[in-house]
């Protein structure tokens, strides 16, 4: 009998065990080691839920560099406290290369490797109180784009550690402060945008020194005074405007600037006679310093600017003539002289004005339209007006077909 009761119980236990297996829901178990971990616990009769294993749980990205910025970027993520366009929703997973904004390249050291390379943030629209712990925590990026975002706080100082970052552009955001010292220590950065910000104070003077192709400061609050010793780089776009620079155009702009494309130094707060020099930046193409507080003749140097198609000297306290040498530029589709105190304009300039190209409005030119008053102009001119050098204003740097390389003489100023 008691054989036969000890036969029952086992039997009863061997068809609940049963029944239990029968009501699990179905799992889906990879090959390899997770099958053989996944078959040996459905060996074990329990009647407790199964436990995941830890490997069903692991991570697998496409390779160890990736891994390593993934708790950067989650951790990035939880800092972002508006995200109007929906962003980060693709910020899920281990494939990083296909998160929106994110782009994977091989590395500069490991060519069969994947890595992090670049982020294009651009537009996002992304609030967050601060990039450190981020942007400075990715080794391998290369280029870092976050143009018309709400991030705020300062540039993370250990970003002079990132070996391979060359082009970082964090315009029309929110960051303040100093300017970032630590740009002056990336040696690989070419491309530089900071520009409709609120970082505020003095401009580093290494900064006109450092081998960058492009340099936009533009729309902050910078007041410094632009160093009579600009450095030399061949940087090709230079951008100061909107902001509080002071003090003359250095003479030695050319020789340390001679790639410059397009320079806009506009709505500061620059002062001085014009320097010959400028007609020495024959890369230039844009050349834009209205509204300043520059004074003195212009020199008939900028007619050497061949390439020029935008000068804008409008908004200053210019006086003399209008060259004709400039005015005879090939290319110049805009000369703004608009809001000075010109008082002559040779022929070919009247040609430009009658064409639209020139702008002589509100200055002391007789015999033109929309100039300044009698008494306004007598005004400005009964202060004593002298620049040094003023025996340079009238050359020409260059072989021009109609003028050699000298010109006619400046007009005098009327007294």
């Amino acid at each position: 009998m008691e054989v036969l009761i000890c036969m029952m119980l086992i039997l009863s236990l061997d068809v609940k065990s049963t029944l239990a297996k029968s009501q699990r829901p179905p799992q889906v178990i990879a090959g390899g080691a997770a099958a053989a971990v996944g078959r040996a616990a459905e060996s074990v009769q329990v009647t407790r839920p199964p436990v995941a294993s830890p490997l069903q749980n692991q991570l697998i990205f496409a390779d160890q560099r990736l891994e390593i910025v993934y708790p950067v970027i989650q951790r990035f993520k939880n800092l972002i406290t508006s995200d109007p366009l929906n962003i980060t929703s693709s910020w899920i997973g281990t494939d990083i290369c296909k998160y929106k904004g994110f782009y994977c390249e091989s590395p500069p050291d490991n060519k069969s490797a994947i890595a992090l390379a670049s982020i294009d943030f651009n537009g996002f629209q992304l609030s967050s109180p601060t990039l450190v712990g981020f942007l400075d925590l990715l080794p391998d990026l290369a280029l870092f784009h976050a143009n018309s975002n709400n991030f705020s706080g300062t540039i993370p100082g250990n970003v002079v550690d990132l070996p391979y970052l060359y082009e970082l552009d964090i315009s029309n955001n929110r960051f303040s402060g100093p300017f970032p010292t630590a740009i002056l220590a990336m040696d690989g950065l070419s491309f530089l945008d900071i520009r409709y910000n609120f970082f505020s104070g003095s401009v580093p003077p290494e900064l006109f020194a450092k081998d960058l192709d492009a340099l936009f400061l533009n729309n902050n609050n910078f007041m410094t005074r632009l160093p009579d010793d600009i450095g030399a780089t061949h940087v090709e776009y230079l951008t100061l405007a909107n902001n509080k620079f002071f003090g003359p155009i250095p003479r030695g702009i050319a020789k340390a600037l001679s790639g410059l494309s397009e320079i806009l130094l506009l709505d500061n707060m620059l002062s001085g006679c014009l320097p010959y020099e400028l007609g020495l930046l024959k890369e230039a193409v844009v050349f834009d310093a209205g509204n300043n507080n520059l004074t003195g003749p212009l020199p008939f140097s900028l007619g050497c600017l061949e390439k020029l198609e935008v000068l804008n000297f409008a908004g200053n306290l210019l006086y003399g003539s209008v060259p004709d040498v400039l005015c005879g530029l090939r290319n110049l589709m805009n000369l703004s002289l608009s809001d000075n105190y010109l008082t002559q304009a040779g022929p070919v300039c009247m040609r430009l004005i009658k064409n639209g190209v020139l702008d002589v409005r509100k200055n002391c030119i007789p015999g033109q339209p929309f100039q300044r008053s009698v008494s306004e102009c007598a005004a400005f001119f009964a202060r004593p007006r002298n620049c040094p050098y003023m025996n340079t204003y009238s050359q020409v740097p260059c072989w021009l077909p109609n003028f050699g390389t000298s010109a006619p003489e400046l007009a005098p100023s009327p007294s």
